[in-house]
């Protein structure tokens, strides 16, 4: 895998630690059958075949999170009670959820950025993973439980 010129890999072991204008983003990539090695500007991936191409893949979401940043949009929906999202340090409390009283909380990962606008929810950062895991929390945290789900469809959803 060729490295760009604005991007510094760091190698020890089997861990790769991946720096840029962005930011920087480390992972442990230990596998019994993957060797890695890192050779003036390229990083060789050597092993099973199946195992490299997985691995060179996160590599590589890696390095374009750090140039260019990843940024997701989520649009908040409501039907019956009108929904309020607050940034509360690493956490994000949604109000009025289905009328309820106490606020629910989903927790922010890692190094993403959460920017809430009325309707509208901005997720940024360096890491695609991270990004995905705290949708993920948002939408765990915010499951319709005992209703019908054609009818009561509020929640978020991503839109860009």
């Amino acid at each position: 895998m060729k490295i760009p010129a604005e991007v510094k890999i760091e190698l020890a072991g089997t861990r790769v630690k991946v720096s840029g204008p962005k930011g920087a983003l480390e992972r442990d990539f230990a596998h019994p059958q993957v060797k890695l090695e890192l050779k003036q500007d390229e990083l060789v991936i050597s092993g099973d075949p199946r195992i490299t191409t997985t691995i060179e893949t996160h590599l590589k979401n890696m390095v374009e999170g750090v140039v260019n940043g990843y940024t997701k949009k989520l649009k908040i929906l409501y039907s019956h009670f009108p929904i309020s999202v607050e940034v509360k340090g690493r956490e994000i409390l949604i109000k009025n959820f289905m009328g309820e009283k106490q606020p629910r909380k989903s927790r922010i990962v890692g190094q993403t950025k959460v920017e809430a606008k009325g309707q509208e929810m901005t997720l940024s950062g360096p890491s695609k993973e991270e990004i995905g895991q705290t949708i993920a929390n948002l939408k765990s945290a915010t499951r319709i439980r005992d209703r019908d789900s054609r009818i009561f469809q509020d929640g978020f959803y991503v839109i860009e």
